[in-house]
């Protein structure tokens, strides 16, 4: 029977009951660039070497902050996945994000041609109130708060040097900030008016006069600081007012040089929502008019006026090397202006005038917030940042509609060479033509699902809600059919309208939106968790199927005694992450802020902590002080790829694995990582200094005996249940797994997917990443990898039972993928080598295919979408939940529509 033919059939629960509520898109932000050195000028290299993408933060409504990082290798300059969030930050409940801004914490200790990455920088952010909020970024929550003294928060902006923080607030007045050396405290404030700061943007910084220091030099004394020759100085800001004008003031003496008025419709005042300056000066503002007007900031007059949009602008953003400007608001467009050369006569000198170049609609409701990556620094032009001209930027929007559109933004001009389109949606680059492309607003983790009580949760801002499914009736079920091979037509019969019911809803008094839920497999517990504390019900059902619950108050104590008390923090039971044993015995739980995993066993009276792991907190794995296998001496601190040809492993003391190719002939030795010691303090005994990351992903093998944890350092644990006890660390991949999976039918087997839609299998027991393993790892179908979402989970058909990877009707297991626009599924049909004498296949392969076969039996099925979570519930029966996009924009308030005379 030729397998690559073969048809599995499965019920499926297609549920679109479950009422997730995303939430608006209000800010974006971009790390900013290092200034560059006032004695190099013109003298950059940027231009000369690929640009890597930095950080996206993208704040929400809800007072969420997701950190967004880019999937693409080092030197690669294009990514199917874009950006993927790796991170969220949750908001205070009830609260909002309206202004974020990167700042770098210490600019000196950056290249001039570096991008900042996430240690390096610093986020603010504000939500309407009179409260600036600074974000521990590596810890996930708020490091430290400070009042505006001037009421509700309007505005906010970092200036060019990454020094100071511009405030516009609800008194008319603007408040400066000292934020250098990474300090948060006012400086000064400048005069007040009588109106509201809307919006703020620096003027270009002018480097600072150094007489002083060459008179020095002349005396000859040569031990001036080099460091304060690089300084730059600002010189004037500009802010958006809410009486219908501009205002340009010196930073200097704090008061307005110059007001600017704008247009005005029956003597209403005109909100000016969004400002921007260029390197040269120009000062650029968006209107509640819609009108995007161009301003000399050095006679203060209007240089041109377009009727750009149909209503309020409300965002801008400025082209890397500041020759287009992009604004989008209330009425969904988004309208490019470049700066076009012109000649006053045939052979008169050249000039240059803004034109409105280009308009595209990508969004259906309100566009909030722009922001474009490389970041636009408005430098004069003896300093102007030159970048790669073969590689598009990339202009990132959102709003009401809840997803971030990225869209390619090359100029036309650019098309002298090749322009790669980053993004990898179309050979176009330029705006006007590429095309654009949403990441799902879909967050990981919302939906969980009990298998055998037929239960699925749904996570809210500060409550949860659980439905059952009814199991289905023995005739006229619904099926889909999921064919293998490289098609994807629908093959749904007609879907049978199965039975569901709410069977509980709760709101949950929290410091912080929910963070993470999890219910167990018999519907017995469910544990809900914010930031700084987690929730344990116990569950119950009666005869009717009504579920009663029952909170153990004594959680949070019994958990404090394990959570050492920290100088930084007070002690929190908050979680990153949780999950049940199958047999839902013990619970694993990763600590919020302080990056524990804790064993706590349910059974008896009250929960028990039964083992604290600290594996997580450390800085490196130099374990017992031995040095671990798999490196040698002369190992720098490069990347040094696997045998395997994708996998990379940072040359520190994580890695933790041998790389050498297992023996396929005899089994390998027992040593093969590096195992913890059995003594009851190993997990203490270990050389290194304290960290905090995020532990986000756990995963428990069917049998219950092991354990894998994976943390925001792609750092991967794996313990022994049984011994309760440290097993092994897998080497440090170059990203963080996405999601981990244990085989079910071969236990000590796990499948770890990233962001990028790789994959990799170890085998826990060994200690190795098995041939087998590696061969599918590397034979992976472009229509999987290049898959514009990221893989959000991965589930393991529990239908098999035999060892051969056939179940008892003869159909070959297979493994589900699935992210938030697909699902792949692919069959398993080699046998789990697991310390095997002989490599051999259990099944007669197909004549001459014996190698390209592995990965052949695949199905791609993209008529599910945007998809929140799925599961298997049983044997040929899966559970997709679904929360399709018409459904949630019913819930927004109408768009803007203006109806034009005579036009259908």
């Amino acid at each position: 029977m030729d397998k690559r033919k073969e048809t599995t059939t499965l019920s499926v629960h297609r549920c679109r009951f479950v009422d997730y509520a995303p939430s608006a898109i209000t800010a974006l932000a971009y790390p900013p660039l290092p200034l560059p050195s006032v004695k190099g000028k013109k003298k950059t290299t940027a231009g000369k070497q690929p640009l890597r993408f930095g950080l996206l933060a993208v704040g929400h409504a809800n007072g969420n902050i997701d950190i967004c990082e880019w999937q693409g290798a080092e030197r690669e300059s294009q990514c199917s996945q874009a950006w993927v969030v790796r991170k969220t930050l949750p908001g205070p409940y009830p609260s909002k994000v309206d202004s974020l801004a990167f700042v770098v914490r210490y600019p000196e200790d950056v290249g001039p041609d570096d991008v900042p990455m996430q240690s390096d920088l610093r986020l603010f952010s504000s939500g309407g109130g009179s409260e600036l909020i600074e974000w521990d970024l590596e810890r996930g929550c708020i490091r430290r708060t400070i009042n505006s003294q001037g009421g509700s928060i309007w505005s906010i902006a970092a200036n060019p040097s990454s020094s100071s923080l511009a405030l516009g607030c609800e008194d008319g007045t603007v408040r400066i900030l000292s934020i250098a050396n990474d300090t948060l405290t006012h400086s000064r404030r400048f005069d007040r008016v009588k109106c509201r700061m809307l919006s703020i943007a620096w003027g270009p910084p002018i480097p600072r006069q150094r007489q002083a220091k060459k008179a020095q030099e002349f005396d000859g004394d040569s031990s001036s600081d080099d460091d304060e020759e690089d300084d730059w100085t600002d010189s004037w800001l500009v802010t958006g007012c809410s009486d219908s004008s501009l205002r340009k003031w010196d930073i200097s003496t704090g008061r307005v040089i110059e007001r600017m008025g704008v247009d005005k419709v029956r003597g209403e005042r005109t909100l000016v929502w969004t400002v921007g300056v260029l390197g040269d000066g120009t000062i650029i503002s968006g209107d509640s008019l819609g009108m995007v007007k161009f301003w000399d900031s050095r006679t203060c007059t209007q240089l041109s006026s377009f009727k750009a949009h149909g209503a309020d602008v409300l965002c801008m953003a400025v082209s890397p090397e500041g020759r287009a400007i992009y604004t989008a608001g209330v009425d969904q467009k988004t309208v490019q202006f470049s700066l076009v050369k012109t000649s006053s006569t045939e052979n008169g000198p050249t000039t240059s005038r803004w034109t409105q170049t280009c308009s595209r609609r990508m969004h259906s409701h309100d566009v909030r917030a722009l922001a474009m990556w490389p970041p636009y620094t408005p430098l004069p032009t003896a300093y102007k940042r030159h970048f790669s001209i073969d590689v598009a930027p990339i202009l990132a929007s959102g709003g009401l509609d809840m997803s971030v559109v990225l869209t390619p933004a090359a100029l036309p001009t650019s098309t002298v060479v090749k322009i790669t389109n980053p993004l990898d949606t179309s050979t176009e680059s330029t705006f006007e033509d590429s095309y654009h492309r949403k990441l799902a607003f879909v967050a990981r983790g919302v939906v969980r699902v009990a298998r055998s009580t037929r239960l699925v949760s749904c996570a809210r801002e500060a409550g949860i809600t659980v439905w059952r499914i009814h199991k289905k009736p023995e005739e006229g079920t619904g099926v889909v059919q999921m064919q293998s091979g490289p098609t994807d037509d629908p093959l749904e019969t007609e879907p049978y309208a199965g039975g569901w019911e709410k069977v509980l809803e709760m709101d949950l008094k929290v410091n912080t939106n929910i963070t993470t839920h999890e219910i167990s497999d018999d519907g017995r517990w469910l544990i809900v968790s914010d930031l700084y504390e987690s929730k344990l019900f116990a569950l119950t059902t009666d005869d009717k199927g009504e579920i009663g619950l029952k909170r153990i108050k004594e959680f949070s104590s019994i958990l404090q005694a394990y959570i050492p008390a920290s100088p930084s923090h007070a002690i929190s039971t908050g979680a990153s992450a949780f999950q049940f044993t199958p047999d839902s015995s013990k619970l694993i739980m990763s600590t919020a802020l302080s990056s524990y995993v804790l064993v706590i066993n349910l059974i008896g009276d009250k929960p028990r902590v039964m083992r604290r792991f600290d594996q997580h907190r450390l800085r490196d794995s130099i374990v017992h002080d031995r040095v671990v296998k798999g490196r040698t001496l002369a190992l720098d601190s490069a990347e040094k790829k696997l045998v395997n040809g994708h996998t990379h492993v940072n040359g520190d003391a994580s890695m933790d694995v041998d790389m050498a190719e297992p023996d396929v002939e005899s089994p390998p030795p027992a040593n093969e990582a590096s195992e913890a010691s059995d003594d009851e303090d190993d997990d203490q005994d270990v050389s290194s200094t304290s960290a905090t990351v995020s532990v986000d992903r756990i995963a428990v093998s069917t049998d219950g005996q092991w354990l894998a944890t994976t943390d925001s350092r792609a750092r991967t644990h794996i313990f022994n249940l049984d011994l309760i006890s440290h097993h092994c660390v897998l080497p440090t991949f170059p990203r963080s797994a996405q999601a981990l999976a244990f085989d079910p039918m071969h236990p000590s087997v796990l499948l770890l997917s990233f962001p990028d839609n790789s994959i990799q299998i170890f085998d826990v027991e060994t200690r190795q990443f098995p041939v087998w393993g590696k061969e599918l790892a590397a034979s992976l179908p472009k229509r999987f990898t290049h898959a514009h979402d990221p893989v959000l989970g991965v589930s393991f058909d529990p239908a098999v039972t035999s060892s051969s990877g056939i179940d008892e009707q003869g159909k070959t297991r297979y493994v589900l993928f699935w992210g938030a626009t697909w699902m792949f599924k692919v069959s398993l049909d080699t046998t789990v080598r697991s310390g095997a004498k002989k490599r051999r296949r259990e099944i007669a392969p197909v004549p001459g295919a014996e190698e390209e076969r592995q990965w052949r039996d695949y199905k791609m099925i993209t008529q599910y979408r945007p998809l929140l979570c799925c599961d298997f519930l049983a044997k040929d029966e899966l559970v997709v939940v679904e929360r399709p996009l018409v459904d949630v924009l019913l819930t927004l308030p109408p768009a803007y529509f203006k109806h034009k005379y005579g036009a259908s």
